[in-house]
């Protein structure tokens, strides 16, 4: 039997967003309501917002844009302070539903994925890497469609493998990973670029090389040496390296990073001639940063023991190229390695310091 449809009722299941809950796990029509054009300041959902990057975006998002136009999500509970920055709430990247029902209720317009299992951290559940990684990217790739998002999905040096050239990595080149997190960043980076091309998706991606912040713990990538070896310098004097002291790789500090995303966001469509863009600030070998840090540090001892993440960094980039960045959209750092090693004494000495202090009177 056939069953007529009100031309009235086929209009607003097409062209309108909705949570009814018969509605298809993926649809086939683009969901958005032309009369609700993005508004200024825009309305910002970041996921897996309890890691490195994003408690620190956060709070530049909140700065620039007003508390209650960033919406901080995870599926951990969030400290008091968190709760008390800004709005916060639980999302799920594997439950569509749950995201559709934030993006609708909250009117969100920018979408920034963090969610994600790391290089290290993945090669030991690779299952949980790919639900995670490739699965979680497939339901915010099709959000960004139907509710016409911006989105950003990070990508890595880790999207390069050791067919990719070393020195000065160009934006476009050959990559082919060896680690199941290097893959779903691949993947990202060229679904993302398919549903601009093919639904006008506005995706955007920059590819980070080693992150360094003193405001969060390391969270399980190869490069996060760079982050653990300060803490070892102040709490303990001496630290051991799971890397060789000559391996060269690039890496940023947070505040450069997160404005390079920023300012990335920001950028008008027109001067973006690329989809996915390599950002850099400076490239350093463990042994290299040993003898900055030792200008702060000077009993600082250090000993090298190359584990599994060897192979992962030997397959990496050594120097990033991001020419493009700079030129298309005016990216320009201002950390060099100097400047980055006195922020984090600046930042976590006096952390160390209450603590001996606490220690020393209990």
């Amino acid at each position: 039997m056939a069953i007529k449809i009100s031309r009235w009722f086929a209009n607003q299941i097409t062209q309108r967003p909705t949570t009814w809950s018969g509605w298809p796990r993926f649809c086939t029509k683009t969901l958005y309501d032309d009369e609700n054009e993005i508004s200024y300041p825009p309305k910002v959902l970041i996921t897996g917002s309890l890691g490195q990057l994003g408690t620190g975006l956060a709070k530049v998002l909140r700065q620039k844009y007003g508390s209650e136009s960033v919406i901080m999500s995870d599926i951990l509970k969030p400290s008091k302070r968190i709760r008390e920055s800004g709005p916060y709430v639980y999302a799920d990247i594997l439950d569509f539903k749950n995201l559709q029902e934030i993006v609708v209720n909250e009117r969100i317009d920018w979408l920034i994925h963090f969610s994600a299992l790391l290089s290290a951290t993945g090669e030991y559940n690779v299952p949980l890497a790919i639900r995670v990684n490739v699965e979680g990217v497939h339901n915010i790739m099709e959000l960004a469609k139907q509710y016409h998002l911006r989105v950003f999905i990070p990508s890595t040096i880790g999207a390069f493998g050791p067919d990719s050239p070393r020195e000065f990595t160009p934006d476009v080149t050959i990559q082919r990973p060896r680690t199941i997190y290097g893959v779903s960043k691949v993947h990202a980076e060229l679904l993302g670029e398919y549903y601009h091309h093919k639904f006008n998706v506005d995706f955007r991606c920059l590819r980070f090389p080693g992150v360094i912040s003193g405001d969060t713990h390391p969270g399980g990538g190869t490069t996060d040496y760079a982050v653990h070896i300060f803490h070892d310098a102040l709490r303990l004097g001496h630290f051991k390296c799971y890397l060789k002291q000559n391996t060269r790789l690039p890496m940023i500090y947070i505040d450069d990073c997160l404005r390079a995303l920023v300012e990335f966001m920001e950028a008008p469509k027109e001067k973006l001639k690329l989809r996915t863009y390599n950002v850099t600030a400076m490239s350093f070998t463990p042994e290299e940063l040993v003898k900055v840090i030792q200008n702060h540090a000077p009993k600082l001892e250090v000993s090298y023991h190359p584990d599994y993440r060897q192979n992962i960094a030997d397959s990496w980039p050594q120097v990033f190229d991001d020419s493009r960045a700079r030129s298309d959209w005016g990216w320009k750092h201002r950390y060099d390695i100097d400047a980055m090693c006195n922020k984090m004494f600046e930042i976590l000495e006096p952390r160390y310091r209450k603590r001996m202090q606490q220690t020393a009177n209990s």
